[in-house]
């Protein structure tokens, strides 16, 4: 098994030739055209990689991007290890899911240093709920089985005492159909990304029962820094195309700096209106409750690492924690070259 930093060696090594160029000329990436596979593009935990691509960013650092939306992480997850994408935007928490299964894939640049998820229950399909343990025999809507919004519901329902057979967990997607299947009565509760959770909650449809979209919120359910949000690839496509991932790098963190200035105008210019919901104002206020979630730098902090093992761990018993390689998980060394040329 290789060690991270020597299997870097050689991504390291040709990304250097990025940073030595200067920023105004740099070297190709080896890929002219690149595929992302991202689960709910419209969720705010992917706005990082929405703004790269509407403001420019990747045209810039020369590499054309496709950003394939699919219903959910699990399928964007298929697409990448079909070879159907060459990159993904997911949870940093799937890169460890899929190295337990032996598919090495390492998170190369982090959108959001919290899962800017919140998860409420419906006030009028569900007005007796009190606290947590009342959640036994109800329907919690996530995003989909096995997504970020799914191990979020469950632990916040293992820290009200109860087990995984207490409640039923139920895919209703992301932005209208989630918000759709709760006003049906099809679920009792939702955990889900933001807008949908804010345009929930200010109709007054949900009772906030947990909230990710801060840091604070999300240490209470996670116990620590919950990397989120974030570009992962395989371990062969790093290596092979060092060049093309710090372009990727890039232009996902320039985009984390445009994000660390901008108004509420700018947002709404750069922002495709088919995210907005119909509602600017409810997306900016949305944006607002989950701003400080936002990624800072791309940087993803080892503590973050220990955070997101300890959680997958809680939310599946069988998950074997000790049998993965954190190393291999992720590479800063992208994101540091692009805070250096960025000067974020």
């Amino acid at each position: 098994m290789l060690h991270r930093r020597a299997f870097f060696a050689a991504a390291a090594a040709g990304a250097a030739l990025v940073a030595a160029s200067g920023v105004r000329t740099q070297p190709r990436p080896e890929k002219s055209r690149v595929t992302i596979a991202v689960g709910g593009k419209a969720a705010f935990c992917h706005l990082p990689l929405t703004l790269a691509e509407q403001l420019g960013h990747f045209r810039a650092e020369g590499v054309e991007v496709d950003i394939v939306d699919h219903p959910g992480a699990v399928r964007a997850q298929q697409a990448l290890l079909n070879g159907q994408a060459d990159v993904c935007a997911g949870a940093f928490a799937h890169t460890l899911g899929l190295q337990a299964v032996g598919q090495h894939v390492a998170c190369f640049v982090l959108q959001g240093r919290a899962p800017l998820l919140a998860m409420g229950v419906s006030t009028r399909g569900f007005p007796a709920y009190q606290a947590v343990p009342d959640l036994r025999g109800r329907r919690v809507g996530v995003s989909a089985l096995g997504a970020s919004s799914h191990m979020t519901a469950a632990l916040v329902a293992a820290r009200g005492g109860l087990r995984p057979q207490d409640v039923q967990y139920v895919a209703v997607g992301t932005s209208a159909s989630a918000r759709a299947a709760l006003r049906a009565g099809e679920v009792d509760a939702i955990c889900n990304s933001e807008p949908v959770m804010t345009m929930l909650e200010q109709k007054g449809d949900i009772k906030l029962i947990a909230d990710c979209r801060t840091l604070r919120g999300a240490a209470e359910v996670f116990g620590g820094p919950m990397p989120a949000a974030c570009l992962y690839a395989p371990e062969d496509f790093l290596r092979r195309n060092p060049l093309t991932a710090q372009a990727l790098a890039n232009a996902v963190v320039r985009s984390l700096k445009w994000l660390q200035t901008a108004g509420p105008g700018d947002i709404i210019k750069a922002v495709p209106e088919s995210q907005l919901l119909g509602d600017r104002a409810l997306y900016l206020a949305a944006f607002d409750k989950g701003r400080e979630a936002i990624a800072l730098d791309g940087m993803v902090p080892a503590e973050g690492v220990r955070t997101a093992m300890a959680a997958m761990a809680a939310f599946e018993p069988a998950f074997k924690t000790d049998r993965l390689e954190p190393d291999r998980l992720y590479t800063n060394d992208f994101a540091r070259r692009a805070k250096e040329r960025y000067k974020v």
